[in-house]
């Protein structure tokens, strides 16, 4: 099965392949190989400088020890959650890293690796998950919309925000900007997903849609999510779909980049399925060794985004072992000042809760509210004794 370079359809798959693709097919879009070997595509040529590279090196191993920071803070209590992206890493970075600044990310509530590109604090994804905040941050400082749990509701958001840019007239000139909805496999199989496929085809809207196949929604496994790649499914929208290699941050981030130059300039929506791993749990409260086998983890441990990368600095003689401690100890630092930091945040007062919740007042909010208050009075007036 190949992607026609004229931003077709997929021909049929392998013969012997029930799914039309297997993780090792050509049709997987792939610049590094898991031993660090750089490959060249005709359709996605990639000039990194060696500075680049490193950069996107030290990006990796940031966002894997923040996740890290943020799995301990929970186990101890100190976050109500967290949505870990071990594993997941190549995808985020690579794609948030081919984002221009005026585009817009509508994320799920695993994004932190793009979060981090966007050049937003870590803190702020914290203090949500610490549920301090209602919402976390203002989307229009980074062009970075806020975390959606509702499962696929962000792809109709994003959808809506790419007509309104196209509506502004600006796409194909120098004030042209497209959006990118990140979603998983799980999601595909939501009605939201599907109806945001229909609006952005038949409307040609500037937005690319980007699937992090993980293999796991939750605990239910690809192959009962669809019979076919999820890639395929865009051809049946009107637009063309591409399975890149998700543990290879140089093709996220050739691939993504050519989309979303490719929505800007006005030729419409684009499906990248990132073919990746989630190889912690879901959240912090799933155990993922009651449904999926050791083996499966020790097998995608091989294709390590982070080490990937290392491995094609040292065949390249593009990076030394003080550059590696360097970064070790950098992301070490780091994750030890976001701890400190998280743990200085305030605990909010009970009825801030109430704040923002609509911008003008509401009956049934009042209501709520003052019943609350009179709810948290009573523990006062016990403790008078009285």
């Amino acid at each position: 099965m190949t992607i026609d370079s004229a931003r077709g359809a997929p021909s049929p798959g392998a013969a012997g392949d029930p799914s039309g693709l297997t993780e090792a097919s050509p049709e997987l879009i792939q610049l590094l190989t898991p031993e660090g070997v750089r490959v060249e595509h005709p359709d996605y040529p990639l000039d990194l400088t060696p500075e680049e590279v490193r950069g996107l090196y030290r990006d990796l191993v940031m966002v894997r020890r923040i996740d890290m920071e943020a799995v301990a803070l929970t186990r101890q209590g100190e976050l109500g959650l967290w949505a870990s992206l071990l594993g997941q890493e190549a995808a985020q970075v690579g794609s948030g890293r081919a984002l221009a600044e005026r585009d817009m990310v509508f994320p799920t509530y695993r994004e932190h690796g793009v979060a981090w590109t966007r050049g937003l604090d870590p803190l702020k994804v914290l203090a949500m998950f610490r549920g301090l905040s209602n919402c976390g941050w203002d989307p229009a400082e980074h062009n970075f919309h806020l975390y959606t749990v509702v499962i696929g509701s962000q792809t109709l958001h994003a959808t809506g925000y790419a007509m309104g840019i196209q509506r502004d007239g600006v796409l194909g000139t120098e004030n042209a900007a497209a959006t990118i909805a990140y979603f998983g496999d799980g999601a595909t199989s939501q009605g939201d997903v599907n109806e945001s496929f229909v609006f952005a085809s038949v409307f040609n809207a500037p937005i690319v849609f980007f699937c992090q196949n993980n293999q796991w929604a939750i605990s239910e496994p690809l192959e009962k999510q669809s019979r076919i790649p999820l890639y395929r499914r865009a051809q049946g929208f009107g637009f063309p779909g591409l399975r890149v290699d998700g543990n290879d941050v140089f093709a996220c981030l050739a691939v993504t980049r050519k989309a979303l130059e490719a929505a800007r300039s006005g030729q419409g929506p684009t499906l990248i399925e990132a073919f990746t791993y989630r190889m912690g749990a879901h959240t912090t409260t799933d155990d993922p060794t009651r449904y999926r086998l050791e083996a499966e983890l020790e097998a995608w441990k091989l294709k390590d985004p982070i080490e990937r990368v290392k491995a094609y600095l040292v065949r390249g003689d593009l990076a030394d072992t003080a550059f590696f401690d360097e970064v070790d100890a950098e992301a070490k630092q780091y994750a030890a000042d976001l701890r400190r930091r998280c743990l200085a945040l305030p605990d909010p007062q009970p009825m801030e809760i109430f704040r923002n919740v609509y911008a003008e007042p509401h009956a049934l909010i009042s209501e709520e509210q003052e019943q609350f208050a009179a709810y948290l009075e009573s523990f006062e007036t016990e403790g008078s004794g009285s």
